[in-house]
């Protein structure tokens, strides 16, 4: 019987994967973009769809509770659960190959959309059962460290995308072939079926999940859970939507003309940032204090910076340039040295952060501008966690309506980053211009960080420092 801290590192797998395909988006749209000669706008349709999946799983499960009063992986178990969710996922990893084989876009997005399906479905199981795996004091602990393994994903996925779609950052080969799409997710297809035949022969436990779903809508009578819904929807939305639009963005001369295989240096580098800043917002489960906690706060994320640097350098990419985006870094050091320990300040002040980061990039043109955008996902680290504890907190009996409604909300993926791509499409505007939907974005979040501090207070309910995996 394995035990549970081996458990533990085995079920965290499934939060690498999310990342790993998800940041991997922001390669496979440039190749889209230029195979199928789409716009803009329909280029972003891949994260339509595939955030659109994680909704539609996550509303069937909440209307199946609702209809039938029972809870359906409370039937089935998180790891049957588990299982049927990477299945899913393999079968939609095999259909991306006769999708563009056969030339067919609106076959690619449904595959993608079956991929979302699984990930939905694998992401309600996976989460509760880390917190199952050990005391409940501890659950927040080892879902940092599952989501640590998320941003680790997110952080290789682009680099390791796009060696096999281009070979090295310096080939000659600026625009992917059919075969090594068609390699590259038959592998990823035949890794999730690993995964599932791994997982269901493997002695881990049947957990269930005996929460019920609540009738009706009680939730939403919580103002700040709704403003939280719109939170998760919007940061969803911008986190995607910048790294999405970034390959159209770096493609402009002014932006250094890069071609498609030239992207992923910075696509790794923009959801690095967010594992850097996770890094940094879990040194608070040491219980460090004085000099050894603004030590750690300062030298965690420089290290997670180096893991960035290293993937890079691996894949051949001359990494000393990147060199220069350190002071954004220092930013978020400050931030979380000074608010770290307050949830509300912290989501302001890393929103504030993001706006000025678009500001400098809206404003300027090459390196400049570029690792300003790119700094985006500095700003999005922490917001997760941050709005989640906050929007759930003194929910009571409708925790997990509240939890469910908010998991809905991650199709804001599905929703701003086409809103970008049109404005993009427009002459008026352009691909330059089109990253002011990233401030307004981080405008509402920074409100949002003052606003449920003033509506929680008014119901006595004080927040300490909690924290959460991201999605």
């Amino acid at each position: 019987m394995q035990n549970k801290q081996s458990q533990l590192y085995s079920i965290i797998i499934v939060f690498f994967f999310w990342g790993f395909i998800a940041s991997s988006n922001g390669i496979f749209i440039p190749f889209c973009k230029s195979h199928f000669l789409l716009n803009q706008f329909q280029s972003q349709l891949i994260d339509m769809t595939f955030y659109g999946g994680y909704f539609a799983g996550s509303l069937f499960l909440y209307l199946y509770g609702l209809i039938s009063g029972k809870d359906l992986l409370n039937k089935i178990g998180l790891k049957k659960g588990i299982v049927y969710g990477l299945l899913l996922s393999a079968l939609g990893a095999l259909a991306i190959i006769p999708s563009v084989n056969a030339g067919s876009y609106p076959m690619i997005l449904s595959s993608y959309f079956v991929i979302a399906l699984g990930f939905s479905l694998q992401q309600t199981c996976a989460q509760p059962f880390v917190v199952a795996l050990g005391e409940a004091q501890t659950g927040a602990h080892r879902l940092n460290l599952a989501g640590g393994i998320n941003s680790l994903g997110t952080t290789i996925g682009p680099v390791v995308v796009s060696y096999f779609l281009f070979g090295a950052i310096d080939s000659p080969a600026s625009t992917a072939s059919i075969s090594s799409i068609s390699g590259l997710y038959t592998g990823v297809a035949v890794l999730f079926a690993a995964m599932a035949a791994y997982f269901g022969l493997s002695s881990l436990p049947s957990l269930t999940n005996d929460a019920k779903m609540e009738k009706g809508s009680g939730a939403l009578a919580y103002p700040h859970l709704v403003l939280g819904m719109v939170a998760i929807f919007i940061y969803v939305g911008v986190e995607v939507s910048i790294q999405s639009n970034m390959g159209a963005l770096l493609a402009l001369p002014e932006f250094g003309g890069l071609t498609e295989s030239g992207i992923s240096p910075f696509i790794s580098l923009y959801w690095g940032s967010l594992m850097i800043g996770r890094w940094t917002g879990s040194i608070t489960i040491f219980n460090l204090s004085g000099f050894k906690k603004i030590l750690a706060q300062v030298i965690i994320p420089l290290l997670a910076f180096a893991v960035v640097l290293g993937a890079n350098a691996l894949h051949g990419y001359q990494v000393s340039g990147m060199l220069m985006y350190i002071p954004a870094i220092a930013c978020l050091i400050v931030i979380n040295i000074i608010w770290g320990d307050n949830q509300f300040k912290s989501l302001t002040a890393c929103a504030v952060l993001g706006i000025a980061g678009m500001i400098i990039g809206l404003f300027s043109t090459g390196t400049l501008a570029m690792y300003a955008f790119v700094s985006g996902g500095l700003a999005c680290s922490v917001l997760w966690p941050c709005i989640f504890s906050i929007a759930i907190a003194g929910l009571g009996k409708y925790t997990s309506q509240g939890s469910a409604f908010l998991i809905m909300m991650i199709v804001g993926g599905a929703v701003i980053p086409p809103i970008q791509g049109l404005l993009a499409d427009m002459p008026s505007v352009g691909i330059h211009a089109s990253y002011w939907v990233a401030v307004l974005c981080f405008m509402y979040l920074a409100w949002y960080g003052i606003k449920a501090k003033q509506l929680l207070d008014k119901q006595g309910i004080s927040l300490d420092m909690g924290s959460a995996s991201g999605h």
